[in-house]
């Protein structure tokens, strides 16, 4: 995936929206740093939903129909993973004249099944051109879309429209390509993405670093937010090329055995840290609707997001709570200074970090997943002592290796209280997923103490996640030490996963990726598991 920074050439040059991001917190007064975005759907890496480019069926528009409904949130989740199958194009680049896309055609793609094998339902087809190679920082980068459009060089390789419906009947569903779209210009840009959509397609632009996969074999997997009404979604490809295990994670999707375990990004549910008290809350989620079908230009659906870092299922990576190098104490405000001497008495020296968003290994989001149910937890705080939240112990986690089995190196590690079952609804009803439980009207979600997780730690543990709103507790100065321990274990959090009702305790391969984010201190982004 490429790199969501202002300064690459990550939006679309022809009056999209410019990717911005603010650190409107820091560790200063701290205890915490974290990040506004504006990003439209289609930044940087992403995928289009069917109705992108198709109308609803009641529109009236041209092309409307049934996959008109199909936004981003309502595409199936097994369809954004399967079979890389890499198709290469790279006798393409350049065989055009500027201004104009190099044609991959069926034959094309029939040349490769009679070379390799024939295309199947479950494969997500790449075409592999090499394009990636102009994705360099601005004003170089003017290369990779804006020179191409102004017709001062050659556009990227892509398939016209009767190519994409020979992948159809061949059963793909999904398809990838390195170059900014799925669709060659000046003239077939819109009849390409038109083509695709009417078959309920869907495809990833801006990939990178195909060359790194083999031809066939690899498993291959688009992790975006999860937008309600979305036509696209800005998310992470990842690939995973160990033979054995993408052989057991093809065929786990192949027969459609992935569970989605992220909650809806929708302004009207709880996916916003709101704080406590007046004044404390973060950056809401807000969605806005850029382009419609009916507008002049291109006939497509698409919009944008503003939000925080830290909205709906979403990465803390080290430096969400841990202060780069150099930061002083006397930087945090009085009472953050209070708990930094009570951790340090309890826990040792709290660490420091600069391993923000962009620098987590994809690796250490991804892994076997243990699930610990924690659902016995609910209900034993006493009222007197709220805002606090039931403490996951080391006990509690021995007793779970003791019935399950020891927890392994390199495994992840999910919290599963059921919360997000039973309070994630629409507002104000939902106010009772977050809004209250720090207001110290309800008790809070289970999370791990600064104990357990040290004890994960030394197990091999690096990636931890809950379907709690977050890891650290309703009471701030045990919320600071959690996050304080575990960044400085080495751990990240994957926070406010859903569905982990629907996994084994022990089987399932779980997979995690966060936007991009170059300097970011959070990352919204999408959690799946695939089943044995």
């Amino acid at each position: 995936m490429g790199w969501l920074d202002s300064s690459y050439p990550i939006t679309w040059p022809a009056g999209a929206p410019y990717y911005q991001r603010v650190s409107y917190r820091t560790h200063s007064p701290g205890p915490a740093a974290t990040d506004w975005i504006f990003i439209d759907e289609h930044t940087g890496t992403q995928f289009d939903a069917p109705a992108h480019f198709i109308p609803p069926p009641d529109s009236g528009l041209p092309h409307a129909g049934p996959n008109g409904l199909i936004t981003a949130d309502k595409v199936p989740i097994w369809q954004f993973c399967g079979e890389a199958v890499v198709i290469d194009v790279t006798e393409l680049l350049g065989q055009a004249k500027k201004g104009y896309s190099p044609i991959i055609t069926k034959e094309l793609v029939q040349k490769w099944e009679s070379a390799h094998r024939l295309l199947r339902p479950g494969d997500v087809v790449f075409f592999r051109s090499g394009y990636d190679r102009f994705f360099r920082k601005l004003p170089e980068g003017r290369r990779f879309v804006a020179k191409p459009l102004d017709g001062d060089a050659v556009a990227w390789p892509d398939p016209d429209p009767e190519c994409i419906r020979y992948l159809d009947s061949r059963g793909v569903k999904a398809a990838g390509t390195d170059s900014p779209s799925m669709g060659p210009i000046l003239d077939l840009v819109a009849d390409t993405h038109i083509a695709g959509g009417e078959v309920g397609m869907i495809w990833t632009e801006m990939a990178t670093h195909l060359e790194q996969l083999p031809t066939t074999g690899a498993f291959y997997a688009f992790l975006g937010p999860k937008h309600a009404k979305g036509s696209a979604s800005e998310g992470r490809a990842v690939a995973i090329t160990n033979r054995e295990l993408a052989r057991a994670l093809i065929r786990a999707a192949t027969y459609h055995n992935v569970v989605d375990l992220s909650v809806l990004l929708d302004s009207n549910l709880p996916v916003s840290w709101p704080g406590a008290g007046a004044g404390n809350h973060a950056e809401p989620y807000v969605a806005m609707t850029l382009h419609t079908w009916d507008q002049p230009g291109a006939p497509y659906y698409s919009r944008g997001h503003i939000m925080d870092a830290h909205n709906g299922t979403h990465l803390d990576p080290p430096a969400h709570f841990l202060p780069p190098p150099g930061f002083k104490p006397s930087q945090y405000s009085e009472d953050v200074r209070g708990r930094l001497k009570r951790y340090e008495k309890k826990y040792g020296e709290r660490k420091f970090s600069n391993v923000t968003t962009e620098k987590v290994p994809v690796a250490q989001m991804m892994g076997p997943a243990r699930v610990i149910d924690v659902r016995d937890l609910l209900g034993t705080t006493k009222k007197e002592d709220w805002p606090t939240s039931p403490l996951i112990s080391v006990d509690v986690i021995k007793a779970y290796e003791k019935a399950s089995g020891p927890i392994q190196r390199g495994e992840v590690v999910l919290f599963r209280s059921d919360w997000q079952h039973k309070y994630f609804k629409p507002l104000p009803e939902g106010e009772a997923c977050t809004k209250k439980p720090l207001n110290g009207e309800a008790e809070g979600w289970p999370v791990p103490s600064p104990e357990a997780l040290l004890y994960l730690a030394k197990k091999g543990v690096r990636c931890v996640g809950t379907d709690g709103t977050s890891m650290g507790s309703t009471d701030p100065e045990m919320a600071t030490f959690i996050h304080w321990a575990g960044a400085g274990a080495n751990i990240v959090f994957v926070e406010q996963l859903t569905n982990l009702n629907r996994l084994p305790e022990k089987g399932a391969f779980f997979m995690f990726a966060p936007l991009k984010i170059v300097n970011g201190h959070g990352g919204p982004g999408r959690a799946i598991a695939l089943l044995p």
